[in-house]
């Protein structure tokens, strides 16, 4: 899917977040208050396989959620968004028989949906973010043209273009904790891909040579972020 039909999606969504805060009902009870929050920062990605040898990368990622703040309970909620554009590097050479191996990058583009419970720490200062994440990815796609042709390590025929086209829907968990006061939060935060990311290149009947190894790979990613909330 191309970057505008993620950003499509996200403004949809976003059309959809109002921001409102409760009246105070009858007979005491605590009011709830609903937010949104607009997020930037950058990310690490990296990609857990025993098929190649990989390098973490840097990118970026943004993202807004809807906050239900319960402030009766021990946790609140909230519906997130996110859009990040990854890289990682995984080992290559030019040619069979070269002594030299140079990581070469890849970008992989993303949209995700997730909805966390921020078990509060410090009250509402300090949460640890917790939740289940549904992902939609593009391929894997080679920074520099240059590199086609190059063969992948650990095969014999495996070209760098070869691996592109992953699997595009993923499962993933996310875990971390934000801290803040007023309208402005820091985030940090783990995801882990639950999926294997890389089964769709067991389907696509690739040239690997003598290695028959089944690919699987499960994503990697550190989030760190601004959010500022209205």
């Amino acid at each position: 899917m191309k970057k505008t039909q993620f950003i499509i999606l996200v403004v949809l969504l976003i059309g959809f977040v109002t921001v409102s805060h409760a009246q105070r009902r009858p007979h005491g009870i605590v009011p709830i208050k609903n937010g949104i929050g607009i997020e930037g920062g950058i990310t690490q990605f990296d990609i857990l396989t025993d098929n190649f040898e990989t390098k973490r990368g840097n990118g970026w990622l943004g993202g807004a959620s809807a906050t239900v703040d319960i402030p009766h309970k021990w946790y609140n909620i909230s519906y997130t968004i996110q859009l990040s554009e990854n890289t990682v590097g995984i080992s290559a050479r030019p040619f069979d028989l070269a002594t030299t191996n140079e990581f070469i990058d890849y970008k992989l583009f993303t949209a995700q949906i997730m909805l966390k419970a921020h078990v509060k720490i410090i009250q509402s200062y300090l949460t640890l973010d917790v939740g289940p994440m549904l992902q939609y990815n593009g391929e894997l796609e080679l920074k520099e043209d240059k590199y086609k042709g190059y063969l992948i390590n650990n095969y014999d025929a495996l070209l760098a273009e070869d691996v592109s086209d992953i699997s595009k829907l993923n499962f993933n968990g996310t875990i971390g904790l934000s801290a803040g006061i007023s309208h402005f939060r820091l985030k940090a935060q783990y995801i882990y891909g639950f999926t294997n990311m890389l089964n769709k290149l067991n389907k696509n009947d690739l040239s690997v040579g003598t290695n028959t190894d089944k690919f699987k790979g499960n994503q990697s990613m550190m989030v760190f972020t601004l959010m500022i909330t209205l």
